[in-house]
């Protein structure tokens, strides 16, 4: 009797219809996307922690760096390709050349070829292969940088001069300078424009081959650097600049006043980057105040009044850097801005850029590189005509 009133009924099924446990579910969400799942925080460790305090950071300064990472693949792109014979490479060898053309390794670098259709185009050669090359309206653009470059060789030669002027034996290492010669807006074929100048540089080769540029006369008149004419023209300006703070006893119960009026004394005056404080005692206060005034001048030479801490140290020997750099350059907030990471920071001229992050003094050079970045936005050449047109008139 109990089994009859508990007993489970079995569930009604229509022969016209199959049993609905027989269908899949696999067409079912059963997982979030991906793109609505909360993002991780990235841990931390030198390669994301902040070299500068949010607090502390500047907009215009930290846009500077996101868009040299934004737009990387486009110049290391660049440059690369111009130093191919035909100005080409093959599909299959670029997405294996990721650190040459700048784009994440894994990634697909046809993905980063699309993003710049006004520049960079892939096609179909007679071999069946697949080439990487540049647009005509490119080569047009390169033309017109090679023009510029022609333009400020003398400019550029200057700078080379100052910084063998400013190194310790008046010789920096050819390749030292090669690869950092985008910073100065050197051009490539520098090298072998060096026998137009004997009486400025000399190239020596050493027994294992490496070569020397050296410098060959002395200028006086560029052993001047940018702090020196600065200080002509608003000394107050630069007494502000530095500030190297005196250690003193809390018994001697000096005023507010006296401390700056003590603290001006020990910081001016500053040691001359042309001099030969390289010979100083490497710890004494006076070394520190020569090194530096060479990043000072070193910022003041490149084109962006900028530097990544690699660019400055490469050349450590030739400058007698220590490796409290970064140390030094924070003590020193009013005149230079740190960005980016621990592991790659950049350091800033602010003497170099307006209260509103702009560049107070651009070479035709940076210009160029910002109408190239106008085009590389571009991404439907059809609907841009009109706007390219204009462009082209100016060319």
């Amino acid at each position: 009797m109990a089994s009859r009133l508990f007993s489970v009924a079995k569930p009604f099924l229509n022969p016209k219809f199959p049993n609905p446990r027989s269908f899949s579910t696999s067409f079912l969400i059963t997982k979030t996307p991906k793109k609505h799942k909360p993002k991780r925080p990235k841990p931390d460790s030198p390669r994301t922690r902040s070299v500068t305090p949010d607090s502390n950071k500047i907009p215009h300064f930290e846009s500077l760096l996101a868009r040299d990472a934004k737009y990387r693949f486009l110049t290391k792109t660049k440059e690369f390709l111009s130093k191919q014979p035909e100005q080409i490479l093959r599909l299959d060898d670029a997405g294996k050349l990721y650190r040459e053309l700048g784009f994440p390794r894994g990634r697909k670098v046809t993905k980063f070829i699309s993003r710049h259709p006004l520049l960079l185009t892939s096609y179909r050669h007679s071999d069946n292969k697949i080439w990487l090359g540049f647009t005509d309206f490119m080569d047009q653009l390169l033309l017109e940088e090679r023009s510029i470059m022609e333009a400020m060789e003398e400019d550029r030669v200057t700078r080379i001069r100052k910084l063998l002027m400013m190194s310790k034996n008046k010789r920096i290492p050819l390749s030292k300078i090669y690869h950092k010669r985008l910073i100065f807006g050197i051009p490539e074929d520098f090298r072998d424009k060096i026998g137009k100048y004997p009486d400025y540089f000399r190239l020596v080769v050493e027994d294992d081959g490496k070569q020397i540029l050296e410098l060959v006369n002395w200028d006086p008149s560029l052993a001047v650097s940018a702090l020196e004419k600065e200080f002509l023209v608003n000394e107050d300006k630069v007494k502000k600049a530095f500030k190297f703070p005196v250690k003193y006893g809390k018994d001697l119960g000096l005023e507010e006043n006296d401390v700056k009026k003590l603290n001006l004394l020990n910081t001016l005056p500053l040691v001359s980057p042309y001099s030969d404080g390289w010979k100083l005692d490497l710890w004494s206060l006076e070394a520190e105040k020569y090194r530096v005034g060479i990043i000072h001048e070193f910022l003041s030479l490149t084109l962006e009044k900028r530097a990544l801490i690699h660019h400055i140290v490469e050349f450590k020997e030739e400058f007698s850097l220590t490796r409290q750099t970064y140390e030094m350059l924070k003590r020193q907030p009013w005149t230079f801005y740190l960005a980016g990471t621990e592991m790659n920071w950049a350091v800033f001229l602010k003497d170099g850029y307006d209260e509103n992050g702009n560049l107070i003094d651009k070479d035709p050079l940076l210009v160029f590189n910002e109408k190239l970045y106008k085009f590389a936005q571009m991404q439907e050449e059809e609907e841009e005509e009109e706007e390219i047109s204009g462009f082209r008139e100016k060319l």
